[in-house]
């Protein structure tokens, strides 16, 4: 029998999921994969197939629970069908990448079958010089970044070939339903916040009576924390990326993996910290184009909560938000900087308890949550992908782009190292941006910028 917390939304996502019903705040992944040729169609099937039993919440459809009683929960598809999910698609001129990222953009605006799961690949045949182009469509509350990359390593070979057939998974076990589902779902996340209360209140206790003063001092951290994590938006930072709308554009930036690692480490940084710091450089050349002194940006950033015996999959992250400087335009004094907040963020003392700060925005009203999330001025994330050529169905994968859901902001960036590039995915809402084509190149300029720190 499964774990009936899995069995449904977590707070996380049912906030993700409510958030819905305004159409411009969907959490919609695509993911476009450029291959160097057309994957065996037969291999390619086997291998999503064993996919989805890797991961059975892809073979689940997600289904509601009357009066709100639970979360909705997830049910398997008892009309699965692989074969609606897997698209080929042969177009009788050959594609070019633009029409490549022109499907993927329609892709990502348009809403998923509620009856069905929550994903499509499609495969793009005859794209100019002999390639290929892979399409996913998923939604956010199957999978995170690293969720997503761990479910990929389930499919990709390692040569074109391919190696041995790999075992099959075991098979998922089934959920429980109606009225014992919802007690039992009750039932069990309420004894985790009383396990996890007690196993932070009995050391706390103990903590209590030896450092009185420090306990006190500890107490009022963590409520500033949560606090942090939880306070209001009211205001969009930018003066220029200010409307939001429901179109979207894609565009890609190409940036050589070591010599932008090499920048970071000039100055005891990470890649994440040259990324970062690429996009506020960027942004501030953006607005400098229209004119205009922006000093801060906040940034919604997503934080791993996954744990090494978390199931494949599955969206394990928390979402937190916060200000970057925007007027510093020199990488080697912007890095430390961009270092020392994330780090501060990743271990805030909140961070084990925001599915409690999730339940409780949860019960606030649509409106306002919505409200404070669109004056977010953008999400950033990065990912790591594979340092060695991957495989599949016999196709090489040339480059592998990311486009993660705008989530009310301007845009969202994200970074996928592949081999020895760092493929970067933009998904811009044209009504916050649209000179997209000018903001791209100032992106790139960022980057370039950074890169001259490492000798790139």
């Amino acid at each position: 029998m499964t774990d009936t917390r899995e069995s449904h939304l977590s707070q996380s996502d049912l906030f993700s999921w409510s958030m819905e019903r305004d159409a411009v705040l969907r959490s919609t992944i695509v993911s476009v994969v450029m291959l160097d040729a057309e994957p065996d169609w037969e291999r390619l099937v086997k291998a999503v197939d064993r996919g989805t039993r890797v991961a059975p919440r892809f073979r689940d459809r997600l289904v509601a629970l009357p009066a709100g009683l639970a979360p909705p929960r997830w049910e398997a598809d008892p009309g699965f069908d692989l074969s609606w999910h897997m698209r080929r698609v042969a177009l009788p001129a050959a594609l070019d990448r633009t029409a490549v990222f022109e499907f993927a953009r329609v892709e990502a605006m348009t809403a998923f079958d509620p009856v069905r799961p929550l994903w499509q690949v499609t495969v793009l045949g005859d794209v100019a010089g002999g390639g290929s182009a892979l399409v996913l469509k998923v939604h956010h509350c199957l999978t995170d970044g690293l969720g997503g990359i761990q479910l990929a390593n389930e499919i990709v070979d390692f040569t074109r070939s391919g190696g041995e057939p790999r075992p099959d998974p075991e098979p998922a076990p089934e959920s429980r339903g109606g009225l014992a589902d919802i007690v039992g779902w009750n039932w069990a996340v309420g004894s985790e916040l009383l396990r996890g209360g007690l196993a932070h209140v009995l050391p706390l206790a103990r903590h209590a009576l030896t450092h009185p003063v420090g306990t006190v001092r500890d107490g009022v951290g963590l409520a500033v924390s949560i606090g942090k994590l939880a306070r209001p938006v009211v205001g969009t930072l930018s003066p220029v990326m200010t409307e939001r709308g429901l179109a979207r554009h894609l565009s890609t930036v190409d940036v050589p993996l070591e010599p932008l690692r090499r920048a970071a480490h000039t100055v005891g940084c990470t890649l994440n910290d040259a990324f970062l710091a690429g996009v506020v450089i960027g942004l501030h050349r953006y607005h400098e184009v229209h004119e205009t002194e922006v000093e801060r940006l906040r940034v919604t950033m997503p934080v791993s909560v996954r744990k090494d015996t978390d199931p494949i999959g599955g969206n394990r992250i928390t979402l937190v938000r916060f200000a970057l400087p925007a007027g510093i335009t020199d990488p080697a004094a912007l890095m430390p900087v961009l270092d020392a907040m994330v780090l501060g963020w990743r271990h805030e003392p909140a961070i084990p308890y925001s599915a409690a700060v999730a339940a409780t925005l949860n019960r606030l009203p649509v409106a306002i949550v919505t409200a404070m999330l669109k004056h977010v001025d953008f999400v950033a994330s990065d990912v790591p992908g594979s340092p060695v050529p991957i495989y599949i169905a016999g196709a090489a994968v040339e480059r592998m782009y990311a486009f993660g859901p705008t989530i009310g902001t301007a845009f969202n960036v994200t970074l996928i190292s592949h081999t020895d590039t760092c493929c970067v995915g933009i998904n811009a809402d044209t009504a916050a941006v649209p000179d997209v084509e000018v903001f791209t190149d100032c992106l790139a300029e960022g980057f370039h910028t950074v890169l001259e720190l490492g000798g790139g």
